[in-house]
């Protein structure tokens, strides 16, 4: 039997279902840089300024992160100009009981098992055990050609305290489009 791909707004049609629900407060899509880094870190402080909510500083360091995990690892589709590199999709929302960073890019395919096998280890460990495995990561590791030893996935989930999700949606052949969330209580 035959799977069917889903077309381009059939993945905009399930991606604005699934956010509906969700109190957004900010959603980007493009080119993430330093300046865009710095623009949404600040309209996050202005934001969460108004509300009496601790983790302000966990909240910008997630958010450079997931910021960054784009800005260095979103891979350029074949065939699209190389100033597109880096694009991706940023939405933050925030309720009464967490706020929810979610971020998406385009990866190659060949990525994904590495991805999952990452994710799922970190989200299997606990606090004490997230903690050694940055340090072994962090001692073992070399920094990439992209400028990252692999701390990025572990920060995200020691800062937030919670296991991250994940998804990946075909677009090809060739890549996916992966989406990660990052919830930080209140």
């Amino acid at each position: 039997m035959e799977t069917k791909k889903p077309s381009f707004q059939e993945l905009v049609y399930n991606f604005h279902e699934t956010i509906r629900p969700l109190d957004v407060k900010l959603i980007y899509e493009g080119e993430i840089n330093h300046e865009i880094m710095k623009v949404f870190t600040s309209l996050t402080e202005n934001g969460l300024r108004s509300e009496e909510f601790p983790g302000q500083k966990k909240v910008f360091n997630v958010m450079v992160e997931c910021l960054q995990n784009i800005s260095r690892h979103a891979d350029p589709v074949d065939g699209i100009k190389q100033e597109n590199i880096g694009h991706g999709i940023f939405l933050i929302s925030n309720n009464e009981k967490e706020l929810t960073i979610v971020t998406g890019n385009i990866l190659k395919k060949d990525k994904e098992s590495f991805l999952i096998e990452k994710i799922d280890k970190i989200n299997s460990l606990g606090k004490d055990e997230l903690r050694d495995y940055y340090k072994t990561v962090l001692k073992d590791n070399s920094i990439s050609e992209k400028g990252g030893a692999g701390l990025g996935f572990i920060d995200i989930a020691r800062k937030t305290g919670n296991k991250l999700t994940y998804s990946f949606y075909p677009i090809d052949e060739n890549y996916s489009f992966f989406i990660m969330s990052a919830k930080i209580d209140k």
